[in-house]
């Protein structure tokens, strides 16, 4: 089970990937309202094991510190996102919250790495594009996609912040986000829970005219 929660300035999703036989859970891009996050782990009767995260944006990450610090979670991240995961200009914390907010990961993931967390099974699929180093988590027991900011609800991510690459995002949707079976859910970093065949289906930047 996956339930979700909006946290921060810019609305980010913020997920609880549950094991509905331990209540171990995994979160995902925790944004921002630690507190906020300790209290839905509390309320559902949920063990967090660790986070993961789809890209180092200042609305992802502002909670980690605290979940890392407090509650001892591990964090996962894309090797390829270390660079601006490290530098709070990059990642534009510094200007959006007046303080520098940066994270290490204690697992950096390569491309295509498989890993097993509270019980889940991960595969760790890099998606340049949004970012240099932003990927996407395939859970294939849940037939579910956390795509961060790669991918919405009809559109993508913006392209034009540090790192972020035009040619990287159309490389990514054509040979990464397209060959992807049609029945995967999308668990995106803002906006509505889609489907990979809606967003074949609907979305512009899915259509070829990108």
């Amino acid at each position: 089970m996956i339930k979700g929660i909006v946290l921060g300035p810019v609305q980010t999703n913020v997920y609880f990937i549950i094991n509905d036989d331990t209540k171990e859970c995994v979160i995902a891009d925790p944004a921002d309202s630690p507190q906020v996050i300790e209290g839905v782990l509390e309320r559902e009767s949920l063990i967090p094991k660790g986070m993961i995260l789809t890209h180092g944006h200042y609305d992802h990450i502002a909670a980690v510190e605290w979940l890392k610090k407090e509650m001892k979670l591990p964090l996962y991240a894309s090797e390829a996102e270390k660079r601006l995961l490290g530098d709070a200009e990059l990642n534009h914390s510094l200007m959006s919250y007046g303080r520098g907010i940066t994270a290490e990961a204690d697992v950096w993931l390569k491309d295509g790495e498989e890993f097993d967390l509270a019980g889940i099974h991960f595969r760790c699929m890099y998606t340049p594009g949004h970012t240099e180093g932003s990927c996407c988590y395939l859970i294939d027991s849940m037939k579910a996609m956390i795509s961060g900011d790669t991918l919405f609800e009809g559109s993508i991510g913006r392209t034009d912040l540090p790192t972020g690459s035009v040619p990287a995002m159309k490389q990514t949707l054509r040979e990464r986000i397209r060959p992807l079976d049609d029945d995967i859910t999308v668990y995106p970093g803002h906006g509505g829970v889609t489907t990979i065949a809606d967003e074949k289906k609907w979305n512009p930047f899915l259509g070829g005219e990108f």
